[in-house]
């Protein structure tokens, strides 16, 4: 059996560094092979918000990542989707003149719609894009504001789900791992521990079919929700935790693959950020320090030293947001798998 089924990763994720021009600009993505994106996660480098927008909302409807807000349309956002990238337009958001932007890009691809009545799979209809090679689902639904399941478009069981309310201000981001108890979220837009609660997952683990909502963000009655569904695939993703050791010889966590994007949250305690680094936002070497916060739209801070290795990431910092003696979770996306297909193992940075 092989290590990976996917050899290269940027076929279905890459990260996209560049400067807005205050005008209609082609984003082209910097990948070998070209990558039409289904979900856009944008940020300036400098202060200013996380742009979240996807091809079912459609590239003009706009969430916030630190915000609580609705959806909001901004005609100047993403005109297309495009083969190799996106076009924006003169959005002084993602596109203003002069800032230094990065954008994380994901493909999902292969268009689903569920009658949940005519199936009998899951309690409430839904529809998104799904890409199954790389374990990424994006998912529409309205909430009924009592106990349901959903389809994810999935074959196999979500290790990772974000969900947010379009609607309804004052209704944070809901985050599921796995690491936590079926009962627990943690806000995307939040300092927050988890916090256990049955009201978002309905104490009940997702299936390799559908995942499970109550009430309030996650189910709210006649509001359009979004849900971005990722699982586990060897080689190319992982969604897990790992164990903190508070000093600046850090963790080591292994994942299978050299990194090119990690997200981590402390989930035993409150009080810190998540974390987003990546392999762009670096030098072509170790270490990488580059550090924005989902949860504020502040600039990029540089004090979270990581080093990408062939097989995981190594923190070279104490720091709370991401080595404190303490539990957090996390979600990665690969560069390159250790060992691709073919047995040849990767480089290290």
């Amino acid at each position: 059996m092989a290590y990976t089924t996917i050899d290269n990763p940027e076929l279905y994720f890459q990260t996209k560094l560049y400067t807005g021009n205050g005008s209609t600009q082609a984003i082209t993505l910097d990948g070998d092979e070209d990558m039409q994106p289904d979900f856009v996660w944008s940020k300036p480098r400098v202060s200013g918000g996380h742009f979240l927008s996807d091809s079912i909302r459609g590239g003009t409807k706009v969430l916030q990542a630190a915000e609580t807000n609705a959806e909001i349309t901004r005609g100047s956002h993403i005109q297309s989707f495009d083969t190799d990238g996106y076009t924006l337009a003169g959005d002084g958001t993602t596109n203003n003149s002069g800032d230094a932007t990065v954008s994380w890009n994901w493909k999902a691809g292969t268009a689903f719609s569920n009658d949940a009545s005519a199936t009998g799979i899951g309690t409430i209809d839904s529809s998104g894009s799904v890409n199954e090679t790389a374990g990424f689902s994006i998912v529409s639904y309205t909430g009924t504001g009592s106990a349901a399941t959903i389809k994810h478009g999935l074959s196999t069981t979500p290790n990772m789900m974000i969900i947010k309310n379009r609607v309804t201000d004052s209704k944070d981001w809901q985050v599921y791992s796995p690491v936590n108890d079926s009962t627990d979220a943690l806000a995307l837009n939040q300092t927050d521990a988890t916090g256990d609660s049955d009201v978002y997952w309905n104490d009940t683990a997702p299936t390799s079919s559908v995942f499970s909502v109550k009430s309030g963000a996650t189910n709210t009655s006649g509001a359009a929700t979004i849900g971005y569904i990722f699982s586990n695939r060897q080689g190319y993703s992982k969604f897990g935790s790992y164990t903190g050791n508070g000093n600046a010889n850090g963790t080591f966590v292994y994942t299978g693959f050299k990194p090119a994007m990690v997200i981590c949250k402390k989930s035993s305690a409150s009080g810190t950020n998540w974390g987003i680094i990546d392999n762009k936002r670096a030098n072509s070497f170790n270490q990488i320090s580059a550090m924005l916060n989902p949860n504020s739209n502040g600039s990029e801070g540089a004090n979270n030293n990581c080093d990408f290795v062939s097989n995981g990431f190594k923190w070279k910092t104490s720091d709370g947001n991401s080595n404190d003696s303490a539990t957090y979770i996390y979600m990665a996306f690969a560069e390159s798998p250790f060992v691709n297909s073919n047995g040849v193992p990767t480089n290290a940075r």
